[in-house]
């Protein structure tokens, strides 16, 4: 594993080039590149590129005056892969990563070649009635915060543990590229707009109708039982979607490549070696 800078998208990254199966790793929100270590150091005869997004990790953070809206990580994934040189790849994603796969394969059929994704088929939605409440919501919250100070590293690692589903290593293991020290102890180094509620969204039938509309085989992976980012219901309406589906459930939280990297790097080596073309 070696780390990697594409200096025109701005984007950091960690890169396991053992093989010339081109699969690019988008983690989660708020997480970093080094979610997919556990799940890189398995995932060999690929050629594995897992980036930072805007704003977490290593990445550049968006410019001033600007905000982190969803549709955009999606040109940040296509300028990636040109940096990289890859007219066609495949697509890890793991929760925001697989939100953000799933427009990427909708939007450009013809450069996605296969997607795994972790607990991310399609973003978060809100209902047509939730429109104003949802732009209200983004004016009145979208200030600047200080940024809150742990007094060491190990009280910074345990607020991330209190705060979800990671466990002690995982967090520690985000930590690795997601912390900075500074004056008075330690910090989380992620740009605090990513926290900024959303102005709009997309609605359940438009995400249906995207989903609809990607041709690549997805192997979509979640965890027993159901982590509740989205309900069961949801997940189901969703599968039934797409065109060409895998489904592989597995007992764990909502990081489970991280909490079971070898149950699942079979699988997914295995369906990524099965589509490439």
């Amino acid at each position: 594993m070696t780390p990697l800078f594409l200096d025109g998208p701005g984007l950091a990254g960690l890169r396991w080039q053992n093989g010339d199966i081109p699969v690019l790793a988008l983690h989660g929100w708020l997480d970093n590149a080094n979610s997919f270590l556990p799940l890189g150091e398995q995932l060999d005869a690929l050629d594995l590129v897992a980036l930072d997004f805007p704003g977490h990790g290593q990445s550049r953070p968006r410019p001033a005056g600007c905000r982190y809206l969803f549709d955009d990580y999606v040109f940040d994934v296509l300028a990636a892969a040109d940096a990289l040189g890859w007219e066609r790849f495949h697509l890890l994603g793991h929760s925001l990563g697989g939100a953000v796969s799933s427009l990427v394969a909708a939007a450009c059929p013809n450069r996605v070649i296969a997607m795994a994704l972790i607990e991310g088929l399609g973003p978060l939605t809100t209902p047509i009635d939730q429109t104003v409440n949802a732009w209200r919501r983004a004016i009145e919250r979208s200030k600047p915060r200080s940024r809150r100070v742990h007094p060491d590293r190990a009280s910074a690692i345990q607020a991330r543990v209190a705060s979800g589903d990671l466990g002690q290593a995982e967090a520690e293991c985000l930590a690795e590229r997601g912390l900075t020290e500074v004056d008075g102890g330690f910090c989380w180094s992620h740009d605090k707009r990513l926290t900024w509620p959303s102005p709009h969204r997309y609605t359940e039938p438009q995400i249906l109708e995207l989903l609809a509309a990607i041709e690549a085989p997805v192997l979509n992976i979640y965890a027993d039982p159901v982590s509740g980012i989205l309900s069961r219901a949801s997940i189901e309406r969703r599968l039934a979607a797409l065109r060409r589906k895998h489904l592989l459930v597995h007992p764990g939280g909502h990081h489970l490549h991280m909490q079971h990297p070898g149950a699942l790097a079979p699988a997914i080596k295995e369906f990524f070696h099965e589509h490439h073309i």
